[in-house]
């Protein structure tokens, strides 16, 4: 009897969904021609392919396609963003960044780079579920603050930020306001005017797109600096032959995506809501982040007196594909910061599960995993010389 399998580490990244493939292939086989060399069919045909998918994002962000600048992927865009922006202001001397402190990894290490070639780094506190202290948000801008930089969904916790408030207090102080929405494109609706967002990044492989591909949203107006020289792609911002496929299958996963944000959330909130409560059943379990400003998707708890890799290993086991925490830090046997800076002690940050469903999860999936972690988390116990039944 095969055994069943469930995958339920979408937070990490999502398969390939079938229209998306479907619309990557000619690009592979047929459309294979160059998008710089627009004088002749091959190219052309590339070239209006990318401009096509250029739309498709701009138009899921409420944006202009000429703000929409092709990267390799969330971190890169994130990159992007933070040191460009500094890059820019040097001359006007604004040398303060402000974030938040439980931000994905691909803006702290970038700011504790910057922090080492003299930049200051403001790193603002989080509530006990994960919301970023507003109070202590407006404390922490000066004169020399040139960018503000929050996530808008947390990608271990779930956690939606009050990213319209923070674009306003920015908006207020004339400063600029990036946000890493990699975890939200696709799960909450996104106007970036509304949100007085200024930079954006987002990656193709959360929403069913391909791995390599992702977006920087830039405010017309904003001047980055070229991420690489060498060529007029993007806008001669960021040089080098285009991933065409890559592209395509973004433009076609974001346009799917935001078109069933309604009917995904409703349906996702109802399966993450039993899961949450049937987990919760177990003895000194808790949830990590807030229950009520949570992404549909997310479910993350701690459980006490176990380690958050042996659940992981242990789970694998049975078919089921879960994960403590970030995927960039998974081989890290330090407790997540995320969970240390909501307030969690050392051990139990040290056990916790994320569980993170999406388009592909079943009820009978979410059968099993209330079946199964149970079994997986009392024989562990069984194991552990601190736990006290």
């Amino acid at each position: 009897m095969n055994q069943r399998i469930v995958y339920a580490d979408n937070a990490a990244t999502t398969s390939v969904s079938g229209n998306v493939l479907k619309a990557m292939m000619p690009y592979f086989t047929e459309h294979y021609g160059n998008p710089s060399n627009k004088l002749y069919g091959q190219g052309k045909y590339a070239s209006a392919a990318v401009e096509n998918a250029r739309i498709k994002t701009s138009a899921a962000l409420g944006c202009t396609p000429e703000e929409i600048f092709f990267t390799s992927g969330g971190t890169e865009a994130d990159n992007w963003a933070i040191r460009g922006v500094m890059s820019a202001f040097l001359q006007e001397n604004k040398k303060h960044i402000i974030t938040s402190v439980f931000e994905h990894h691909a803006v702290l290490n970038t700011c504790a780079e910057l922090e080492k070639k003299g930049f200051e780094v403001t790193y603002v506190p989080v509530d006990e579920e994960g919301i970023i202290k507003l109070d202590e948000l407006k404390k922490a801008f000066r004169d020399s603050t040139a960018l503000c930089t929050v996530m808008f969904v947390n990608n271990e916790i779930g956690t939606v930020q009050p990213i319209k408030q923070i674009g306003e207090i920015c908006r207020e102080k004339g400063v600029i306001f990036h946000t890493d929405a990699v975890q939200a494109v696709g799960n909450l609706p996104i106007d970036v005017n509304v949100f007085n967002i200024d930079l954006l990044s987002l990656s193709g492989h959360k929403i069913h797109g391909p791995k390599g591909v992702g977006a920087l949203y830039v405010r017309k107006g904003i001047v980055l600096p070229s991420l690489i020289t060498g060529g007029a792609q993007e806008s001669g911002k960021r040089a080098g032959t285009e991933n065409v496929p890559g592209i395509v299958g973004l433009g076609t996963a974001i346009e799917d995506a935001a078109s069933g944000i309604p009917e995904r959330t409703a349906r996702l909130e109802k399966m993450r809501d039993r899961l949450i409560s049937e987990l919760l059943k177990i003895p000194e379990t808790r949830l990590n982040g807030s229950a009520s400003h949570r992404i549909c998707g997310n479910v993350n708890i701690s459980f006490g007196s176990i380690e958050g890799e042996g659940i992981i290993l242990a789970m694998d086991l049975k078919g089921i594909a879960v994960s403590s925490g970030s995927a960039c830090t998974s081989s890290s046997l330090d407790p997540s910061h995320v969970l240390l800076a909501i307030g969690l002690p050392h051990e139990v940050a040290h056990g916790s599960l994320r569980i993170t469903i999406g388009d592909e999860t079943t009820n009978e999936d979410i059968d099993y995993i209330i079946e199964t972690v149970p079994q997986v988390v009392g024989k562990l116990r069984n194991m552990s010389p601190v736990w006290k039944n």
